[in-house]
């Protein structure tokens, strides 16, 4: 395990099974890992679980906010702003009572609460989910998995901003290649979305020696091979991400080297937040919380807001969806 002691916040009633695979997932955590201490954001009851069943020398590092309302996954994501568990899990995190949260909930509802509550870097309006997925040449960054669901071109330039300063600063990799994600690698392909982002993703300039790519298909994806960072919309990244996850499933398993996480970082807000599949087991919430761990100890977020403050950025506001003819 990766040294250093670390606070998270975890929204127990987040998630189709919660509490109790939350329970469980903060259980396998705190035994994994001996540097970490846990803040139980939701009823006493369940938080009561999670310390009854730890060694005594444990106990001392879990900490409990006793919060009873929760953000149902059929709620509109305003319900965020409203007395909750995953509210109380990010205030945790502005107020310094927790260095990071992880959240199996609603997904709009966390992407609400964390930019009302954390707020937004500058220039970035619609913040990301971004995952790592196992590949044959190595880790792939696909953004965004669920954050924004619309494919304009400034937010697809901003968010290949992000996935860049992403896999450099989370993963290590040296300038890194990114793609935009379409139907042929040939210049023209794709609906009018990608039409017109492909040209403002070629001239917007990339951190830590990224380069654009061009297109690149779903298969690339899996391989590798021609990107490091593959950038989509949220809608497309949330299917893909689950048809992937669905693949292995009927396939009997994910690859030796790991799965596809169910689990994402939230780029653009100022603070570390993990947000976990709304279907997740144990095993998902565990891996949910060791990732919160491993970006706050890098110091992540720091590093990447850093990063984009010195970024020049191009400026793609003033783009509308309009057909792109390629030469």
């Amino acid at each position: 395990m990766e040294p250093g002691t670390v606070r998270i916040a975890v929204d127990l009633l987040g998630g189709d099974d919660a509490p109790a695979v939350v329970v469980d997932g903060a259980l396998r955590a705190v035994r994994a890992d001996p540097d970490l201490n846990l803040l139980l954001v939701g009823p006493s009851e369940a938080a009561d679980a999670v310390i009854a069943a730890l060694d005594p020398v444990d106990r001392a590092r879990i900490t409990v906010r006793p919060v009873r309302d929760a953000v149902r996954m059929s709620d509109h994501p305003s319900a965020a702003r409203e007395a909750s568990t995953v509210r109380d899990a990010v205030a945790a995190v502005r107020d310094g009572t927790a260095d990071a949260m992880v959240s199996a909930g609603s997904t709009g509802a966390t992407v609400t609460a964390a930019a009302l509550g954390l707020g937004r870097w500058p220039t970035i309006r619609n913040p990301a989910l971004v995952a790592t997925l196992p590949a044959a040449g190595g880790p792939v960054v696909l953004l965004d998995v669920g954050g924004s669901l619309e494919p304009r071109a400034g937010i697809l330039a901003r968010h290949a901003v992000l996935g860049a300063a992403y896999a450099a600063v989370a993963h290590a990799v040296d300038a890194p290649r990114v793609g935009l994600l379409s139907v042929g690698t040939e210049a023209g392909k794709g609906d009018r979305a990608r039409r017109t982002a492909d040209p403002v993703l070629a001239a917007e300039p990339l951190p830590c020696n990224a380069r654009y790519v061009g297109l690149v298909e779903g298969y690339d994806v899996s391989s590798g091979a021609r990107a490091d960072v593959v950038v989509t919309d949220g809608f497309t990244g949330n299917v893909l991400l689950k048809a992937v996850e669905g693949a292995y499933a009927m396939a009997g398993g994910p690859p030796a080297g790991g799965g596809v996480p169910r689990a994402a970082a939230l780029l653009g807000v100022s603070g570390t937040v993990v947000v976990c599949h709304g279907a997740a087991v144990a095993a998902d919430v565990a891996s949910g919380i060791a990732l919160a761990a491993h970006l706050w100890r890098h110091r992540a977020t720091d590093q990447m807001a850093a990063l984009l403050a010195g970024h020049a950025w191009k400026g793609h506001d003033h783009i509308i969806d309009t057909e792109v003819t390629t030469p």
